[in-house]
């Protein structure tokens, strides 16, 4: 892997571990085995380098999102891979846990490409519900994009709880629960 991809991946589970404030340059060069002057050839500081690193989170996350919601399958069927897709619970979402940053939120440009991706999974998910309406999957009382906002808000209130609680139980109630509101009722 070349020094300036070690830098940014290595930043990226930092940043998912530690937040902003907790990844210092430091520990930067130090988990990436690199040295301080490969950093500054390639990133002009820690702002710059997080900003890359965010970026390619997000660029993989909607990438990932895109995947699940452009499958084949019912509008419920996109929607169950995309909350049952796996994920590591325990550390929370790599991008929502960017939101809880005071220091991404402070800087406008840190804070963009977060505020992209989850727009663009929440908008996703609204495509997705409103076919399901239209085909009749959703009853026509469903509003895809508060729907859409129901399904983030579930997944990143249960990644919230399964670590306040150090257990994936809160995380997969959350989920089995949206499930089965969004079931098709059955004879």
């Amino acid at each position: 892997m070349k020094t300036q991809e070690r830098l940014i991946e290595t930043t990226r589970e930092l940043l998912w571990e530690r937040g902003y404030v907790g990844t210092s340059p430091k520990a930067i060069l130090q988990r990436a085995g690199v040295g301080q002057g490969s950093m500054y050839h390639h990133f002009t500081g820690k702002q710059d380098l997080a900003l890359a690193s965010i970026r390619r989170t997000g660029e993989e996350m909607r990438a990932a999102v895109d995947r699940l919601l452009d499958a084949d399958g019912t509008a419920y069927e996109r929607v169950e891979a995309y909350l049952l897709r796996e994920r590591d619970v325990l550390r929370g979402c790599p991008v929502g846990r960017l939101t809880m940053d005071p220091d991404v939120l402070a800087s406008e440009e840190l804070r963009t490409p977060v505020d992209e991706t989850i727009a663009h999974v929440r908008n996703r998910l609204a495509e997705v519900v409103r076919e399901g309406v239209d085909r009749g999957e959703f009853g026509p009382h469903v509003v895809p994009d508060e729907l859409a906002a129901t399904i983030v808000a579930t997944v990143q209130g249960g990644y919230v709880l399964a670590r306040a609680g150090g257990d994936t139980g809160a995380f997969e109630a959350g989920v089995r629960g949206l499930l089965a509101l969004l079931s098709p009722a059955t004879d």
